[in-house]
């Protein structure tokens, strides 16, 4: 038995996962698939880090200590094959704040901003939540895979005069992982057109064998120049409530407009619970994550293989990098609200495709970071809501 198969009680810890369920869905009484963390227990090597920092009982201002940089470049180092200075790192709460930042700190009010949906939903909000103005550069679906469409993405740059591209790699909902050149072939677009390249690079510690996840900034200096790496433990290893994310800042001009952003807002340093266990996650974490991507690809397979058998009306799309699952349900014939409902009504909380905009309708997401027994059970209760049309 795996360590992973335990079955971990996470309501009443408010966890947005679970305990958010009556207020995003109406009702309680469902498996919740949707928000992407984990149900597993962080590494005992994070645990007793976090526990150490704790019993020492005084909580006072913190630094970031050089400790944690060098974990930090070093895993890059030994994970990415990507060589980073530690005077390259900023650190902010989480990504999406950091992808806040970013574009209040390196765009104007009214400039254009290009993402390529179907992709995570908050890039929307701090796009336009900043006064900027949203561009949509959609990913084409071809043989059961997302491919770039980068004759759209030129003719959008320069049509809408783009000042930043907020890329995400690995992509989230559908799994796939970049390859060296479709990434070179957006650096370049954004070099010649003078763009900055926001990189979202929060999955990439999740890539599955055989595929390579590639740091975009890591394929030549003048890209690095231009691009902002985001990452954080938070997927990795479950980390998301000790609000700890780095950002790797090459440009010394671009890293100061940050700076300034952040001593604006008040924001200096991270809390002294998300610095241990990020320290500890990126220093010692490598046997666990291992262990977790095997047991994941596991559950990735199950819900493969029990769809072909079971369930052929639905279409899988295998995650490259990531345990979200992107699920074509299309041929149901269905609204995205009448897809929802149905599979809640068959109790379980599925992501609602539609919300990652153009090209998510008719797609559900389900996270299989969790005991094989409830991805086992979540597909048994989507083969009776399909079978009850």
């Amino acid at each position: 038995m795996s360590r992973f198969d335990e079955v971990i009680e996470r309501r009443g810890t408010n966890a947005v996962k679970w305990d958010g369920l009556k207020t995003v869905f109406g009702r309680e009484d469902v498996l919740p698939m949707w928000v992407a963390d984990m149900d597993f227990k962080a590494p005992d090597v994070v645990i007793e880090a976090i526990k150490q920092s704790a019993e020492h009982g005084v909580y006072g201002y913190t630094i970031v200590p050089d400790s944690t940089r060098e974990a930090i470049v070093n895993w890059m180092k030994e994970r990415h094959n990507w060589t980073i200075q530690k005077e390259w790192l900023l650190f902010n709460h989480g990504v999406v704040p950091s992808i806040g930042a970013a574009v209040e700190a390196l765009t104007k009010p009214g400039d254009a901003v290009i993402v390529q949906p179907p992709v995570y939903n908050p890039f929307f909000e701090m796009i336009e939540r900043n006064a900027r103005k949203l561009v949509y550069n959609e990913l084409i679906l071809q043989d059961g895979q997302y491919r770039m469409d980068l004759a759209d993405l030129e003719e959008k740059i320069i049509q809408e005069n783009a000042k930043m591209i907020v890329l995400c790699s690995p992509h989230n909902p559908g799994g796939r992982v970049w390859t060296a050149e479709e990434l070179t072939a957006v650096a370049e677009l954004c070099e010649k057109h003078g763009l900055i390249l926001v990189s979202d690079e929060i999955h990439a510690d999740l890539t599955r064998v055989p595929h390579k996840h590639i740091p975009v900034a890591s394929l030549s200096e003048r890209y690095a120049a231009f691009t902002i790496t985001l990452a954080a433990p938070s997927k990795t290893f479950n980390l998301a409530g000790l609000q700890a994310s780095a950002l790797v800042v090459p440009d010394k001009a671009i890293r100061t407009k940050l700076q300034t952003l952040f001593a604006k807002q008040g924001q200096f340093t991270l809390n002294q619970m998300g610095i241990a266990g990020m320290e500890a996650a990126y220093r010692y974490g490598h046997e666990w994550l291992d262990e977790v991507l095997e047991y994941i690809h596991g559950n990735v397979q199950l819900v493969k293989e029990y769809a072909d058998e079971h369930i052929p009306a639905l279409s899988i799309m295998e995650p490259e990098g990531s345990y979200l699952v992107w699920v074509d349900c299309r041929a149901l014939g269905l609204s995205d609200k009448e897809l929802l409902e149905l599979f809640l009504n068959h109790g379980i909380a599925l992501g609602n495709g539609a919300k990652y905009g153009p090209g998510g309708e008719g797609f559900m997401r389900i996270n299989v970071a969790c005991p094989r027994s409830t991805v086992a059970e979540t597909m048994e209760r989507m083969k009776t809501a399909v079978e009850s049309l």
